[in-house]
């Protein structure tokens, strides 16, 4: 058996219910202690999940039998938090985005590089069944060749359901930097790297008011895009469209749809595990919905951490990596800049396609 790893969770908001509750579903992952800046919030948490140890971020930092952090700040903190994780010899594996400039990226990157450490980032929903089906479809050349790509990611904001959506609206936030990085990452390990962006983007609503609890009534002033369209050319040739919006009232459009030579496969929403996986092909000229593939179909948050922790074990390539995250982020600030400077952006930084998860892996295990 792999030996287990003692994991930390920095930042016990909204979404690290779901980490904690997954992470105790892998046998390698052994989750003792977590942190906030708000130690009742972090207090409140562990007594609601039975987490062993409420600490200080230094504290947590300075426990030497922790090797990697789970970074569960919001996202103007990633960096920051990254840093001090790594600078405490520690692999980290933050929510996305991976940062909010590619400057602080790179030199989370550099630094994780310089002292042999790792760095992983959400999503890590492309590990799911309903992505990898999609995968294993088109490594076997079920729609020949990808020609193009629509994705579409259109509501109308946070502020009527969730309990603190300022950050979403400020510089860092917006729908691309929120959900895109589901899409793109979806995206690039179905497809592969991109290699030029541009986009338009705009401000629809410049304040906002909030109607979730507890903050009912308050105002937000929108610092960032809310509504964004993206056109990226693919390393491989194929062309493909995002559109991201907090600025839609309904839409009846498909999350992911991927058009090929031979056919067309309907990609279910990046941002679950499972869905419905449906293929056209011209010999049958009908949809027809394929089985997904074995692995994990539910929401399964810390499957990336999980197999970032095998592959620090190993010493193998993790798949929700630090590079694929980067890749990510370019594209994003790409397609700001774009709509800012009336131009297409060449990209610098390349990736390349994640591995598939192998298909006969047990249940709580990421390697055979």
């Amino acid at each position: 058996m792999t030996q287990k790893m003692k994991i930390g969770i920095i930042g016990t908001g909204n979404i690290s219910g779901i980490y904690i509750k997954m992470s105790r579903t892998f046998e390698i992952l052994d989750l003792v202690a977590c942190a906030d800046i708000d130690m009742g919030r972090a207090q409140a948490k562990a007594t609601e999940t039975n987490i062993p140890r409420v600490c200080t971020v230094k504290e947590l930092l300075d426990d030497p039998e922790i090797e990697l952090v789970i970074n569960l700040t919001p996202p103007f903190a990633h960096y920051e938090v990254a840093m001090a994780v790594l600078q405490a010899g520690k692999s980290v594996y933050n929510e996305k985005p991976l940062a909010i400039q590619r400057a602080e990226a790179q030199r989370m990157l550099q630094l994780a590089a310089d002292k042999g450490l790792r760095i992983g980032c959400a999503p890590d929903t492309f590990l799911g069944a309903g992505i990898q089906t999609c995968r294993k479809l088109i490594d076997e050349g079920a729609i020949g060749k990808p020609v193009a790509a629509n994705a579409f990611m259109l509501c109308h904001g946070h502020e009527s359901w969730h309990p603190d959506p300022e950050f979403y609206y400020m510089v860092g936030g917006g729908p691309l930097y929120d959900m895109g990085p589901y899409y793109l990452t979806a995206l690039i390990n179905l497809i592969g790297p991109v290699k030029r962006v541009t986009g338009s983007t705009r401000i629809s609503f410049p304040e906002r008011t909030i109607t979730s609890q507890p903050k009912h009534g308050k105002k937000i002033t929108v610092e960032t895009p809310t509504h964004l369209a993206t056109v990226m050319d693919f390393a491989n040739g194929a062309i493909g469209v995002l559109v991201t919006s907090f600025d839609t009232w309904a839409a009846e459009l498909p999350r992911i749809e991927i058009y090929g030579s031979e056919g067309t496969l309907s990609v279910p929403d990046p941002n679950t595990f499972g869905g419905p996986v449906r293929l056209w092909r011209p010999d049958t000229e009908q949809w027809q919905e394929i089985p997904l593939v074995s692995g994990w179909p539910e929401n399964s948050r810390s499957l990336g951490v999980a197999d970032m922790a095998h592959a620090l074990r190993s010493g193998r390539p993790h798949r929700a990596s630090g590079a694929l995250a980067y890749h990510v982020l370019d594209i994003i600030c790409a397609a700001h800049e774009a709509s800012q400077q009336g131009k297409h952006i060449e990209l610098t930084s390349h990736v390349e396609q994640p591995t598939p998860l192998p298909l006969d892996l047990p249940k709580n295990r990421l390697d055979n």
